[in-house]
This record gives structure tokens, sequence and C-alpha cells, in this order.
């Protein structure tokens, strides 16, 4: 047997694996977060438009408007987020380590 054929037989099986995983990790994620009583999102600073806290300390932009849409639909409140400051560099070892349960901007399927 070919090494291309074993691998175009091997490869989806590596494919499947590796998606059914995902979702087990997603509802460990999502069932930590229930009992946090709030998701803690990963959001840049200082950019205007996506993720900045306004004068009285509310994040405003686009993407803490995403945290509230996900903590509206696991809570019903959309006020049941905290906004965890991160940067370029720090923002998925937020995630790895479980500072944070989600990413928001160039980031997906991270809840």
């Amino acid at each position: 047997m070919t090494m291309r054929r074993i691998l175009s037989r091997l490869l989806p099986a590596v494919l499947l694996l590796g998606l059914s995983a995902a979702p087990a990790l997603a509802g460990q994620t999502l069932d930590a977060v229930r009992r946090n009583g709030h998701v803690r999102c990963g959001v840049s600073t200082g950019l205007a438009g996506m993720s900045q806290p306004d004068a009285q300390g509310i994040w405003r932009g686009f993407d803490a408007d995403i945290c509230r849409a996900v903590a509206a639909a696991v809570f019903g409140d959309a006020e049941k987020v905290r906004f965890v400051p991160t940067t370029a560099q720090s923002r998925f070892t937020a995630l790895q380590s479980g500072e944070v349960d989600m990413l928001t901007r160039t980031t997906a399927l991270t809840l």
C-alpha cells in the first residue's frame, strides 16, 4: 500500500476523532461557566468600536456586545459577564489556563 493511500484512509479518521473531542470540551467549559454564574470574556483593551471601557468603566464595542450576547444566551441575563483584559500575547494563554472562558475578535470556537 502506498503512503498516499494510507494517508487518504487515515486522515478522515483523525479528523473525525478531533471533531468528536471538541463538543466534549465545549460542554465542560459551558458547565464551568454555569457553575461560576457568569461568562469570563477575554477582551483586548483600547480598541475603539471593539472593546474599550467607557468613562464609567462599562465595556463598550462589538466584542463586548458578543460577550453580553453569550451571557444572555446562557443565563438569560446579558450582565452576567466579567471582562478580563488581555493582550495579543496573553489571550490564548488566558484561554488555555482557564482564566477566561471565551475570546472574541479574530477567534472562534472558544466557548
